[in-house]
């Protein structure tokens, strides 16, 4: 999801940031994405709350819509310039990819001008914990690389990010690594979270409303 609204912002910008359901056919789409997934509105809603609450996105109000709309915040919660976004995008939405992949499928998002460039920004992507280079199976030529936003090729758990960048919370941290033990939901919790999304959902519309009749 969140490669989703980095991709949209750059590729879309007239119809960014993305309402709920500009999101769901975003993350849904067939082409572009892999694995190609089938999330219902109940799932993109609750991600993009998720994504919200540890600072990575946020709601946003468009000038001539009333709907609740969201945004990517990755540059600032991740400490990312444009080249990095863009390559992590195209990581986070279509898996492990050669460097010569990552040049082609980032045209639309940042210029690379040589391999040689895409390679030195996917080196600040690992030593900032977000990236890293596979060794090459049998048959294959080129190396690849893949995010490590969510939990590793091998199942294992991601690394962090170095010293000197932005952490993402911990409580993030069990949901973008899902090999870790989630904790218990209660109902309680579940009812704080319906409220807190309805809340947020409201404040935008409000907003909107206010533009409007300005």
């Amino acid at each position: 999801m969140l490669g989703c609204l980095i991709e949209k912002r750059f590729t879309t910008p007239d119809q960014y940031p993305l309402t709920l359901n500009g999101l769901r056919l975003a993350c849904n789409q067939s082409t572009n994405r892999d694995p190609v997934t089938h999330y219902d509105e109940a799932t993109v809603h609750e991600a993009a709350q998720r994504l919200t609450r540890y600072g990575l996105a946020r709601l946003a109000s468009g000038h001539s819509s009333r709907a609740a709309k969201y945004r990517h915040l990755a540059e600032e919660a991740l400490g990312v310039d444009k080249q990095q976004l863009a390559l992590l995008a195209v990581l986070l939405l279509r898996g492990a990819q050669t460097p010569g992949e990552l040049k082609l499928r980032t045209e639309r998002m940042a210029a690379f001008d040589s391999l040689a460039r895409v390679e030195e920004v996917l080196g600040q992507l690992a030593d900032k914990g977000y990236a890293r280079r596979l060794e090459r199976r049998p048959g294959q030529k080129e190396d690849r690389f893949e995010q490590l936003l969510g939990s590793g090729g091998d199942g294992s758990p991601a690394g962090a990010p170095a010293a000197g960048y932005p952490q993402v919370p911990a409580a993030a941290e069990r949901d973008l690594f899902p090999d870790s033990p989630p904790p218990a939901v209660t109902g309680r919790d579940q009812r704080l979270d319906a409220l807190e999304a309805a809340v947020a959902e409201l404040r935008a519309e409000l907003r909107a409303l206010r533009e409007l009749l300005d």
